[in-house]
């Protein structure tokens, strides 16, 4: 067994899709109309075939909630893998991303924390 999709909650498929693509460096894999809304995923990549990410409306009322909740207490809804935190720390800086957490080392993992534009929190990680 393995994971094959996931997804984040976001405010606007457009925007988030920029946001992954542009910003993060996503690249998109599906995107298929349905009335609405799109089934909108992005894949790393390095593994095009790996992981996808689904970008999914936020209409649903439990969500907003939720997302408030997480944001409040800051706690990222999930978590990419990076080589150095630091190094992409200073890259999405640099292009204007909001960080609430700097790069914090906790022993043989490095954090750090930033705001997707979309409604979440999310983290980049790095074990050693």
């Amino acid at each position: 067994m393995r994971i094959h999709l996931t997804s984040v909650f976001v405010d606007d498929q457009e925007t988030a899709l920029r946001f992954y693509t542009e910003v993060l460096g996503f690249v998109k894999k599906h995107d298929v109309p349905l009335g609405e809304h799109r089934w909108l995923t992005v894949v790393s990549p390095e593994d095009p075939d790996g992981t996808e990410l689904l970008l999914e409306p936020s209409g649903h009322p439990a969500v907003q909630p939720y997302r408030t909740a997480l944001v409040q207490d800051g706690i990222p809804v999930t978590a990419f893998a990076v080589e150095d935190v630091q190094a992409e720390f200073d890259r999405l800086r640099d292009l204007g991303v909001t960080f609430t957490q700097e790069p914090l080392e906790m022993g043989p993992v490095t954090t750090a924390v930033l705001d997707d534009t979309c409604g979440n929190l999310i983290q980049i990680v790095h074990s050693r």
